[in-house]
């Protein structure tokens, strides 16, 4: 049982450790319930095959040979016969485990489903109430749970099949070693103190292998799980994306420094660190890589962006446009240097000077306030009211208090006030570099132009503001642009400002 602890203690913190490692890639690309599922009741499944299958099949190895060969001393004839029909077991074992495999598979991605549509209900329930809609969502678990109960069933029937078929082939097999010895016994060719101990003897020579296969089924859920866990630690990006600066035709706005410097330049580590001459570069990433295992999201990234620049990155989805974000961040592990201001920093010191906003608001409950102002020791009203005003969420009343992830607000309000969020912290923190991903993705065009002036109102202030996005619009009123192609290249371009 030590040793099974130790094993699932080891699984879940390199679990957990994947999870940080992976950053808001990885967090918003799998279920909160099913982690929780999974590191819980899944590793915890783990018992049957780490304490109970693995020691028997031990035991198995061992005990079996020592009794075949006990039996062949003995008695010859009764030893061939049990060699001859132990390979039945392992036989039946192996055909109803790749029966169960399956099944307990789809098992298993139930208890997912519906630990997920729990949660979903749970955190809508205010929501589902004021709209009456919360018997439908019951009757809805009724229905998964019913369909859980089920295959929960046909496992067990499986399971109870399995055992008799295991018993039929040890027991004909028992029954057969029994009838050699009553022939050889009434023609007098074996001792009857003999054929008892070789009769006594035999039913353990399946016993193990019997116990195996009981072992087995119920180790199948934990197998399950692991085979989850050993997943989410090996996971890799869909595509794979190069991204390689190339100077472009010009967009939108002129840039700080002229065409013909961006022509001439390769926007190098070497080259990039002195444009500006005295003022460093607000983002400056030398030779950044971002990898999956094998397979890389982001190669050899190297640029520079001065303060007063609003630098959108573009690119069809799943090129690694939030992975590029997510290393510049700090929360997805990468090769290369990121440089703030000239500064090399390491990744958990790179948070405190870049405010941002991720693809999902990620809201916590509370006062309005309060969320805005979320992580900094005290709260300042005035700035808040600031902020709120800059994402153009004058509508909402200061005294509003939220549910949970946001709940009382619509889609477009929530991605609003993380916005708001991350305006504020950047004017408390006084950040140089400020990351928003997608966020007029759920913007009417009116809210989307407020937007757009904050961006450049942010920029003028001397932020470098990166920002991902598909929108034409946004992409109009950008200095700069990277696009970031699957299996291609990221081109920078310039416009005149």
């Amino acid at each position: 049982m030590r040793g099974a602890a130790r094993v699932k203690s080891q699984l879940r913190a390199r679990a957990i450790t994947a999870l940080d490692a992976g950053g808001s890639e990885l967090l918003g690309a799998t279920s909160s319930a099913r982690v929780a599922t999974l590191l819980g009741q899944g590793l915890d499944a783990l018992d049957g095959y780490l304490a109970r299958y693995l020691p028997q099949l031990i035991l198995t190895a061992v005990a079996t040979p020592l009794i075949v060969g006990v039996l062949l001393l003995a008695d010859t004839t009764t030893g061939i016969t049990v060699i001859l029909t132990l390979p039945i077991i392992p036989v039946f074992m192996v055909l109803i485990g790749l029966s169960t495999r399956a099944v307990q598979q789809k098992q298993w991605r139930q208890l997912g489903v519906l630990a997920h549509g729990f949660l979903e209900v749970v955190q809508g329930l205010s929501t589902l109430m004021v709209f009456g809609r919360q018997h439908r969502q019951v009757d809805r678990i009724a229905e998964v749970t019913d369909d859980y109960r089920r295959r929960t069933m046909a496992i067990l029937r499986l399971s109870f099949l399995s055992g008799f078929a295991l018993e039929l082939a040890a027991s004909l097999s028992v029954a057969l070693v029994a009838v050699s010895i009553g022939i050889r016994l009434i023609d007098g060719s074996l001792l009857l103190g003999l054929g008892l101990f070789v009769l006594i003897l035999v039913p353990e020579a399946y016993l193990p292998l019997r116990q195996v296969g009981a072992q087995f089924h119920a180790a199948s859920e934990g197998l399950a799980a692991a085979e989850d866990v050993l997943e989410l630690l090996e996971r890799e990006p869909a595509s794979v994306a190069s991204a390689s600066l190339q100077p472009t035709a010009s967009i939108g706005r002129s840039l700080p420094v002229s065409a013909e410097t961006i022509a001439t330049s390769d926007r190098s580590a070497s080259s990039s660190s002195t444009d500006a001459g005295r003022t460093p570069p607000a983002l400056e990433l030398r030779g950044l890589a971002v990898r999956r295992g094998d397979r890389v999201v982001v190669d050899g990234l190297s640029g520079a962006w001065m303060p007063g620049t609003v630098l959108v990155v573009t690119g069809p989805s799943g090129a690694g446009k939030s992975s590029l974000l997510g290393a510049v961040l700090g929360f997805i592990a990468h090769d290369g240097e990121v440089l703030l201001d000239g500064a090399a920093l390491h990744a958990e010191d790179r948070l405190g000077r870049i405010a941002w906003a991720g693809q999902r608001p990620d809201l916590t409950g509370g006062p309005l306030d309060a969320v805005v102002a979320l992580g900094a020791p005290t709260i300042d009203h005035a700035q808040v009211t600031a902020s709120l005003a800059w994402a153009g969420l004058d509508d909402v009343p200061r005294g509003t208090v939220l549910g949970a992830a946001g709940d009382g607000l619509s889609g477009g309000q929530a991605q609003r006030v993380a916005l708001a969020r991350a305006h504020y912290h950047a004017q408390q923190r006084d950040c140089r570099v400020v990351l928003l991903d997608e966020p007029t993705s759920a913007l009417d065009a009116e809210s989307e132009r407020h937007v757009i002036a904050g961006l450049r109102a942010l920029a003028d202030e001397g932020r470098l503001v990166v920002v991902v996005t598909h929108r034409r619009s946004v992409m109009a009123a950008a200095d700069e642009r990277v696009v970031v192609e699957a299996v291609a290249s990221a081109a920078l371009e310039g416009a005149g400002r």
